[in-house]
């Protein structure tokens, strides 16, 4: 039987809140989801402050985390070559995120900049991410359509992460950025990309209301993939996106369907309601 990954995102179920959460209160939450048992915590982003108030103490934040009793492995998100060079002193952090849309007018809102400037500048730091022990996982953004009405299908998404893993890239996450895809999208796009490169490592990043969580979460599952990330209580989404955050997979609803299926999930379950309940009160009380 195939064992799932399970990629905790609380970055994204923070990064569009605008009060901020103070430092403290937002490493106490990471420390709970660390005890949890998940494989990786996408757990904060090297970008400009002004873009991204609420990350603008993921320094800080990495800094006090102990990771001495976890064997959850750190993500942070990066957007350009600043990002990276302030990510790369830190060994506690395992796994740099770069977000790639194939969206152009969505890659300019996300990133400032065109898809070729963002691939040159993606190849031009890999060397440096390597030799600083990091791997990069790229996200392919409107990885499942877009609605700014640039040109896409299947095949783009397939040339581009045909173009990317020509780089010697292997880590990819499919990304529902707008949370518009259907179940049969879902399938057809994970499928094609998987078929037309098995040797790479592909998950999905799915944004999701409440009603469509499981019809999404089994889609992906059901054409083949065994990475999802998601975020406690469904919180969260782009905030480059729309003016409305869709919200994220609820790791909650995750977990169940994977047990229904039947998948082993090597999670602490009192840590996980433990981090469930302190997701509910830290979200409500700020977002």
């Amino acid at each position: 039987m195939s064992v799932v990954r399970l990629v905790e995102c609380p970055r994204d179920a923070m990064q569009g809140i605008r009060t901020f959460i103070p430092t403290e209160e937002k490493v106490a939450y990471l420390q709970q989801l660390l005890a949890v048992g998940f494989d990786v915590l996408d757990f904060g982003s090297f970008v400009s402050p002004r873009a991204v108030p609420q990350m603008r103490d993921t320094d800080a934040v990495v800094q006090q985390l102990d990771l001495s009793a976890t064997s959850t492995q750190l993500l942070a998100i990066v957007v350009n070559q600043k990002g990276i060079e302030r990510a790369l002193p830190y060994e506690q952090i395992r796994y740099l995120g770069y977000p790639f849309s194939i969206s152009p007018t969505f890659q300019q809102r996300n990133a400032r900049k065109t898809l070729e400037e963002s691939y040159d500048e993606l190849a031009r730091n890999l060397d440096a991410v390597r030799a600083g022990g990091k791997e990069m996982v790229v996200y392919i953004s409107m990885g499942f359509g877009n609605p700014y009405g640039d040109a896409w299908s299947p095949g783009l998404v397939v040339d581009w992460v045909g173009r990317l893993s020509a780089l010697g890239l292997t880590v990819f996450s499919l990304a529902d950025t707008v949370g518009t895809a259907d179940a049969v999208t879902i399938r057809s796009v994970f499928e094609q990309v998987t078929t037309a490169f098995p040797q790479l490592d592909v998950g999905v990043h799915l944004h999701a209301t409440p009603r469509t969580r499981r019809a999404k979460i089994d889609a992906a599952y059901r054409a083949g993939c065994r990475r999802f990330d998601a975020a406690m209580q469904g919180y969260g989404g782009c905030p480059f996106a729309e003016d409305e955050l869709v919200g994220n997979v609820a790791t909650e609803d995750l977990a169940a369907y994977l047990k229904a299926e039947g998948v082993p999930l090597l999670l602490d379950d009192a840590a996980f309601r433990e981090a469930s309940e302190a997701a509910r009160r830290l979200f409500s009380t700020y977002a």
